[in-house]
């Protein structure tokens, strides 16, 4: 009686230790960081204003270019008439707006993603906030990143809880 009182005690402590355990097992989740920032709003506001600048650049940048090729095409047209200084001359300014739509073509391009970390930083930030806040409230140990270009190789969807809902939630979408 000693020993079946021994052997129910024991399977007690194990069953208890196991429930212990198990509710003390570290929760995992997941989200696919990149499709919650493209459904807020923010995220299409940013994008309109960025395609919107990227638009004022390109048409300067071309309006620039015609100019050249303008004058190029004048300048070939009367080269067989010009004085050797008047030719230098020309070919001077020819080379210099050259190197001034180069110039404007790489200050566009710092410009450009100077603006488009501007625009979408506190989207990003807004999201990462929202991740954290579910991670937190949901007692998450670790939150992956599932979406294109991230390092996880796999991950098993069964033991870990996609975050998206609540995220999404978290930041007022459907």
């Amino acid at each position: 009686m000693k020993r079946l009182a021994g052997i129910v005690s024991f399977i007690v402590i194990v069953l208890i230790a196991g429930n212990v355990a198990s509710a003390q097992a570290p929760k995992f989740g997941h989200i696919n960081k990149d499709e919650l920032i493209q459904a807020l709003p923010d995220f299409d506001s940013a994008r309109v204003q960025l395609e919107k600048y990227q638009k004022e650049l390109v048409n300067y940048m071309e309006l620039m270019q015609v100019e050249l090729n303008n004058k190029s095409d004048q300048y070939q047209k009367e080269e067989k008439n010009l004085t050797d200084l008047v030719k230098q001359t020309k070919q001077q300014e020819l080379i210099d707006m050259n190197r001034k739509i180069q110039e404007f073509q790489q200050s566009a391009q710092e410009n450009y993603q100077n603006k488009q970390v501007e625009l979408f930083q506190p989207v990003v930030a807004k999201v990462d906030k929202a991740i954290e806040a579910v991670g937190k409230e949901n007692g998450f140990v670790y939150v992956f990143n599932i979406g294109q270009g991230t390092p996880l190789v796999y991950f098993d969807e069964s033991k870990s809880t996609n975050i998206m809902t609540l995220a999404k939630a978290k930041l007022g979408l459907k």
